[in-house]
């Protein structure tokens, strides 16, 4: 398989030590989801929440704090939370009038207007 940029540049943002929560945007169907899928392999745990899912979406209902949010997560995939470092969260679909503040405020991600 040719290697693609977003790979070299996914690879730059993990060798980082502060990195920030990573948003990948850009046109419908142009392979976005697989790099990300392709990427995860490199960690121990991967979670691909996808938005569009009902059960996926619910865990963002009626949090309280980020870590509560967190934990719902490794709870509904069955993952280790004591791997959390070595975890890879990848939040598919998100759709753009998301309205979820404290999600949006961990994440970086601006308010719809």
């Amino acid at each position: 398989m040719v290697e693609r940029k977003i790979m070299t540049e996914l690879n730059q943002w993990k060798a980082k030590l502060n990195r920030k929560p990573l948003i990948v945007r850009g046109a419908r169907q142009v392979g976005k989801t697989t790099a990300i899928e392709q990427f995860g392999a490199g960690y121990k745990q991967f979670i691909n929440l996808n938005l569009e899912l009902p059960a996926d979406a619910s865990v963002f209902k009626n949090f309280k704090h980020i870590d509560e949010l967190i934990e719902r997560v490794f709870f509904l995939y069955d993952k280790d939370i004591s791997l959390i470092n070595e975890t890879l969260l990848f939040i598919d679909e998100i759709p753009t009038n998301w309205r979820s503040p404290s999600t949006n405020v961990y994440l970086g991600i601006p308010f719809g207007n």
